[in-house]
């Protein structure tokens, strides 16, 4: 991401949230907020953007209008099974370790346009919520609530960090992170635009500063992303356009080695969900076309 320029890939990633949850049935995730986070003249360039897109890969193809061909994008070219099910899988572990372990604080790394303190005010009295993100995303969504006058929920807490430049620990002690209080974090849709040394060196910050039993929830590529005659065109695709969009898609790991690279950093590979789990787990039985992304993997670790 350029120096002072709002993540395009956040505000995709919202807008996908908020097509899925206005139009799709059943809802795998439904952010009924992220729509409004996004101006109106954003979300109708993204929608002209993603037919024409559609149009220009398929010309042959008939679509009866801009509503179908944007469908066929979201359902078929898109990251939109990424953004639904990371969050769902992401949520759902949530809730359980704050029922079962008793929880005190979320801390969501990479927040972008997030919406869940907005959404989940049943939760308000259970979380402290700390959103870490770039200052310019950042800055860009609080100006977009000020407008919007939604008022901040009390657990809610703004932390602004550069991951490639500032250090992890120190930003959120500026906040009123607790280092004592059992933490469950979340860091989606980043690790894969950082390159892999920024990765381990953040998780081994997490755990040098949570206490044991917290859990850290993330997603990655695996290797064969990076390889040409591997990798699956709709990632080609999601390559070329994050590329284009100044955000390219730089890591990738090998699945079956995660595991022994966690264990060196004190954590523990709790769940690592393959593509075909992510399948089973989200998208079977659906009769529209939203499928498990080939390469993603979701991983749930605990500091040990």
């Amino acid at each position: 991401m350029k120096k002072d320029q709002v993540s395009l890939t956040a505000m995709m990633a919202a807008y996908e949230r908020g097509y899925h949850a206005k139009y799709d049935d059943p809802k795998i995730f439904n952010d009924f907020l992220a729509f409004e986070l996004l101006l109106q003249r954003e979300r109708t360039a993204f929608a002209q953007q993603f037919t024409k897109i559609v149009e220009n890969c398929f010309p042959a193809k008939k679509f009866s209008g801009q509503e179908d061909a944007l469908s066929f994008f979201m359902q078929n070219m898109s990251s939109t099974s990424d953004m639904i099910s990371r969050a769902r899988y992401a949520e759902d572990n949530l809730e359980e370790t704050v029922k079962k372990q008793g929880v005190q604080q979320y801390l969501i790394l990479g927040a972008g346009l997030d919406t869940f303190a907005f959404r989940r005010p049943d939760m308000g009295n259970q979380l402290r919520v700390f959103e870490v993100d770039h200052p310019a995303t950042q800055l860009s969504k609080r100006q977009r609530i000020a407008e919007l006058g939604w008022d901040n929920p009390l657990n809610l807490n703004f932390v602004p960090i550069d991951f490639t430049k500032d250090n992890l620990e120190t930003a959120i002690k500026r906040s009123f992170y607790d280092s004592n209080a059992l933490t469950f974090i979340s860091w989606l849709g980043v690790t894969y635009y950082l390159p892999r040394d920024t990765v381990f060196a953040t998780l081994r910050t997490i755990a040098d500063s949570v206490p044991k039993g917290s859990s850290i929830i993330f997603d990655y590529y695996d290797a064969d992303t990076f390889v040409p005659e591997k990798v699956a065109s709709r990632m080609q695709g999601w390559k070329q356009y994050t590329k284009q969009a100044g955000e390219p898609i730089i890591t990738g790991f090998e699945a079956s080695n995660l595991a022994i690279d966690l264990a060196s950093l004190g954590l523990r590979l709790r769940e690592n969900l393959s593509p075909s789990e992510i399948e089973e787990r989200y998208f079977q039985g659906r009769t529209d076309n939203y499928h498990a992304t080939e390469h993603t993997h979701y991983a749930w670790v605990v500091v040990e």
